[in-house]
């Protein structure tokens, strides 16, 4: 991993951080033991981690969301999942490389595994056009969605997006379309769906990967309709409310599982999936095991049953002292 410019938050973690690797360096150096002083420094940034990321803000939980060193999908496929072979085009127009799907094994079991990438650098992410993906992305997605369904293998999706391409060529090409088209066949796939939230899900760019049998979250991961900074500039006329925003919209992970939108709150390591990629690959993956095992013993009408029964109570609500 490369550094990064940490968040303001993060300020007092990355003091103590340059402080251990400092004496790491006089250590090395001197050749003196100084393992009595770096446990307790260590255990001290495991507890500041800890109590920094408990009680983050909403407007905080999304730029952690969108921190520029949390993993991305095929970070997770590396850690999470065995024998990769990535799949590409939508056999229509071209291949989109902000959406990368494929054969992976979990476990030892054949799944196929696509989600949203977003780029590293200014030249990746002009490639992956910053993980928001034009029609042709989705259309991949629904292809490799429909070859799962042919072998009779599990789903998994990973989200993590600003959004749908809004650009002219996209919207010539029937990016609405794509996305409705997503949406309509995950309704009715027989197989198991799941996905995931790995950063940020936004609006129907996340949605047309999200319709699935199990919504999981990573801890520190957001899922709204828009974003803060759109929905501040819509209804105060300016992107600084984008606090109040992130507070009014409810994106964050515990808000999403409260509301039973997300079925399950992934956790992550001490101080966000980006300061652990290999603790964070075994907390997702320990998770999806056992998603997809649970899934697996459902027979194809009772999946899609619970399937149409999750999305029709989405939204239920009932007056004080009424009936639902």
């Amino acid at each position: 991993m490369a550094s990064a410019p940490h968040l303001d938050f993060e300020r007092d973690i990355v003091e103590l951080e340059e402080e251990i690797g400092k004496l790491l360096q006089m250590a090395d150096k001197k050749k003196i033991d100084v393992s009595h002083e770096l446990d307790g420094l260590r255990r001290k940034l495991h507890a500041l981690r800890e109590k920094t990321f408990r009680d983050l803000s909403p407007i905080q939980q999304v730029q952690v969301a969108r921190h520029p060193q949390r993993p991305y999908t095929l970070d997770y496929i590396e850690r999470v999942f065995t024998d990769w072979i990535e799949l590409h085009g939508d056999r229509a127009y071209r291949d989109d490389a902000a959406i990368v799907g494929g054969w992976a094994r979990l476990n030892g079991e054949s799944v196929m595994v696509i989600g949203h990438q977003k780029g590293r650098d200014m030249k990746e992410n002009l490639r992956r056009n910053f993980g928001m993906p034009h029609p042709e992305g989705y259309r991949k997605a629904l292809r490799l969605m429909r070859m799962a369904e042919k072998f009779h293998r599990p789903v998994i999706t990973l989200i993590d997006t600003p959004g749908a391409y809004p650009g002219i060529g996209a919207e010539e090409r029937g990016q609405a379309e794509a996305i409705a088209r997503n949406l309509r066949a995950m309704a009715s796939l027989p197989v198991p769906l799941i996905s995931v939230v790995i950063g940020e899900g936004g609006s129907g760019g996340a949605l047309a990967l999200g319709v699935t049998d199990r919504i999981l979250m990573l801890e520190h991961s957001v899922y709204s309709v828009i974003s803060p900074e759109g929905c501040a500039a819509i209804l105060w006329r300016s992107a600084e409310h984008r606090d109040k925003a992130a507070q009014a919209l409810r994106l964050t992970s515990k808000d999403l599982l409260e509301l039973g939108v997300a079925d399950e709150l992934v956790p992550e390591p001490a101080g966000g999936a980006h300061s652990d990629w290999e603790e964070a690959g075994e907390l997702l993956r320990e998770a999806l095991v056992r998603n997809v095992e649970e899934l697996a013993a459902l027979s194809t009408d009772e999946l899609l049953e619970g399937r149409w029964r999750k999305y029709e109570g989405m939204g239920s609500w009932q007056e004080e002292g009424g009936s639902p």
